[in-house]
């Protein structure tokens, strides 16, 4: 654990000390080499059980792919902020870095802990380094309501959540995720342990987003920075499952019937924001509703409680992560050229960027879950284990795969294919560093097609 946590805190000074023109190469591959330090996680997934063990911090099969993705993201952040933060105050650069590197440490944290009141913090301390994110470097003036949306929506959820982990301590004695397997099973069955049990949900519930408090969602992306989009499709979201994931064991007996409300709404929740997607104008807002859209199946997949359920929520979380963290960078380098993000000012950039338009078009087919890309896999395996629970679902989530492809569909020729607009005249030719950026989305993508077990979590 250490190994990769004390290279990721030396990234803080590493930022603050780095002269000017070194600044950006030096975090870059400080990070990268972070990152592929971190794949060593990786190696021993396949036997079950804890591993990197101290009392505090492990890994076991669930944990290993969303940290390794974590670690994966910051260099990639990076690539991304590089363009549109060279023009600012080299302190404020620094600061940048040290936020990216901070909201990295509390991820790590977060998914290493064993300790479920250790998790707790850390998924509320993620917080802040997104928050100030959001509102300090968002593009538009709407930046402050979207981060008191993304600070209240998550607050309000996660406050019955402490108050549900202490009366937990309370009744069982220990918050060890090691030894609370083994513990007896509360006996719920009053009204109080209802509630308990909503308490303990909701706060993932509103992280992932479900349907119907996903409002923070679409404005923390469209406000944020590119960084800030991408960490929040690609880390954040996926705290809510993995959060869901770790307490659903615990809840037993009753998650049988009060989990019926959230699969409805999550199921339904797939159609109308796939329905939303296909009347947006705005192509951040479009990418952050499909992500809303994906979690439905997420959300879906896990409160059936099946081992292909799971392992489905798990594949898609990390499939999800980098298809939607490309397709925001990808955003991002046309909105850094046209400097809109409306789909009708900036289309046929196809003529423009020839290459960008390939990057589009493999994006685009795994956001709409193209065979055999990881993303399919995932789906699939949650439909499937879905329909067994009860095939009334396959109509909800049947719909919803024809609506993620129509609306994939019509990102992808709506921004590149057809005439170049008149307005758009001189663009900056396509940059190694994007490509690169592309690149290492969506290469990983592809190997988990030849080594899905790596991210298929507890199935094996």
């Amino acid at each position: 654990m250490l190994k990769v946590l004390i290279p990721t805190l030396m990234l803080i000074p590493t930022a603050w000390m780095a002269p000017r023109k070194w600044l950006w190469p030096t975090t870059l591959m400080h990070s990268l080499l972070v990152a592929l330090i971190s794949l060593s996680w990786l190696s021993n997934t396949a036997e079950t059980g804890w591993s990197s063990l101290n009392f505090y911090m492990a890994t076991d099969t669930l944990s290993t792919p969303l940290l390794v993705l974590t670690c994966w993201l910051l260099p990639l952040m990076i690539l991304a902020s590089q363009n549109h933060t060279a023009s600012e105050p080299l302190n404020r650069q620094r600061t940048y870095l040290t936020l990216l590197t901070s909201l990295q440490v509390f991820l790590i944290l977060a998914f290493g802990a064993t300790e479920i009141i250790m998790f707790y913090v850390m998924f509320e301390a993620t917080l802040i380094p997104t928050l100030i994110l959001i509102t300090r470097w968002g593009n538009q003036t709407e930046r402050l309501n979207a981060g008191v949306y993304f600070l209240f929506y998550t607050l309000a959820g996660s406050l019955p959540l402490l108050v549900a982990l202490l009366l937990l301590q309370n009744s069982t004695g220990t918050l060890s995720l090691l030894t609370i397997q083994y513990s007896s099973p509360v006996e719920l069955s009053s009204y109080a342990h209802k509630l308990w049990w909503a308490g303990c949900l909701l706060a993932f519930l509103v992280k992932m987003p479900l349907y119907g408090v996903h409002l923070w969602l679409p404005k923390a992306h469209v406000e944020a920075p590119v960084a800030g989009s991408m960490i929040l499709a690609a880390v954040l979201l996926k705290l809510g499952g993995y959060g869901m994931m770790r307490m659903v064991v615990m809840l037993e007996p009753l998650t049988k019937e009060l989990s019926y409300p959230f699969i409805v709404f999550a199921l339904w929740g797939i159609i109308m924001t796939g329905s939303i997607c296909l009347r947006q104008t705005d192509l951040k807002s479009l990418i952050a509703y499909s992500s809303v859209s994906h979690m439905g199946l997420v959300v879906g997949g896990i409160l059936i409680q099946t081992p292909w359920g799971f392992s489905g929520a798990l594949v898609l979380m990390i499939a999800h992560g980098l298809a939607s963290s490309a397709l925001f960078c990808l955003a991002n380098t046309s909105y850094e050229r046209t400097h809109s993000r409306t789909m009708l000012l900036a289309r046929g950039l196809q003529m423009a960027l020839p290459l960008m338009t390939a990057w589009w078009f493999i994006a685009s087919l795994a956001n709409l879950a193209l065979p055999p890309l990881p993303n399919l896999m995932g789906e699939l395996m949650i439909i499937t284990s879905l329909f067994n629970w009860s095939w009334w679902t396959i109509i909800l989530t049947g719909a919803g795969t024809l609506i993620t492809a129509s609306y994939s569909l019509y990102m992808f020729l709506m921004s590149q294919r057809g005439p170049l607009p008149a307005h758009i005249l001189a663009l900056n030719p396509s940059h190694t560093r994007e490509h690169l950026l592309m690149a290492l989305h969506l290469i990983p993508l592809g190997l988990l097609i030849l080594k899905p077990e790596l991210i298929w979590g507890w199935a094996s």
